[in-house]
């Protein structure tokens, strides 16, 4: 890669990866419609670690009270609200993990346009249905391991190109009567193991295969991904308490469109 395409899809990378647009979705297209060249391993680690360090440090006072009362709840061996969100967290995760483990081979051949254009689609509508059934009231927490687990299973469905990981959960925990900000910090937290997972998998592979590494260029992709997405978590869940997720659907149904049109073309 030039160095303005690594810059172009580190930013991407930041500023999707927390949006219910989808990034992989993002970082399919400029291969697929521009004939860019693929991203490499090692950069594609380079950008997952930068987003994972924006999430960690913009979370990092909600993280460091979770590890000080889950210590606490250990300690003393009671059950604490630290201890419960972080079972609850566990317990979301444990579907992705075994989805991926189980079905990435699957999902790596679903990388197409059509199916890029129809997930985009079909989970903007979803997505809209949710946010118009927020009540005057919603719940706050997660406060069972039953939301809990149905966030885990929407999760799962990520994978699929077109998807977006942060759009599925968001969009379960709506339907379950969380409020907006409640749904996205959860699917925040929840994101930190699952892209913790996936950079390490890819650091297994990367370190298993003899290819050279260009390291100005993973810098300035972890550099731009961790910049970019932290900025755009503060916007997000700033933005979704004064318009909610209509922008958003906004966006993916104009980019399934724009898709469409490519394909018929």
């Amino acid at each position: 890669m030039e160095w303005w395409q690594a810059l172009v899809l580190a930013l991407v990378q930041g500023l999707t990866e927390f949006l219910p647009i989808s990034s992989s979705a993002h970082l399919l297209l400029p291969s697929m419609l521009l004939g860019w060249p693929d991203q490499g391993l090692a950069f594609d680690v380079a950008v997952h670690f930068g987003t994972l360090i924006a999430v960690v440090i913009y979370f990092r006072r909600d993280l460091w009270a979770l590890t000080l009362g889950g210590w606490e709840a250990v300690s003393s061996r009671t059950m604490n609200d630290s201890s419960r969100e972080i079972g609850f967290l566990a317990l979301a995760t444990v579907p992705a993990v075994i989805v991926g483990f189980a079905l990435n081979d699957v999902m790596d051949s679903l990388r197409t346009v059509p199916v890029i254009a129809t997930t985009t689609i079909v989970f903007a509508l979803l997505l809209a249905y949710a946010d118009g059934r927020v009540s005057a009231t919603p719940v706050e927490n997660v406060a069972s391991w039953q939301i809990a687990l149905v966030i885990g299973c929407a999760q799962a469905i990520a994978p699929i190109p077109g998807t977006s990981r942060s759009g599925i959960t968001i969009t379960a925990g709506l339907l379950l009567g969380l409020s907006r900000h409640a749904a996205a910090r959860f699917s925040f937290l929840l994101s930190i193991p699952i892209i913790l997972g996936a950079a390490l998998l890819k650091t297994l592979d990367l370190v298993s295969i003899d290819t050279a590494v260009d390291l100005p260029l993973v810098l300035l992709g972890t550099a731009v991904a961790a910049l970019s997405a932290y900025a755009c978590i503060a916007m997000f869940l700033r933005l979704i308490e004064a318009v909610g997720m209509l922008p958003f659907v906004i966006y993916r149904l104009l980019l399934g469109a724009v898709l469409c049109g490519l394909l018929w073309a």
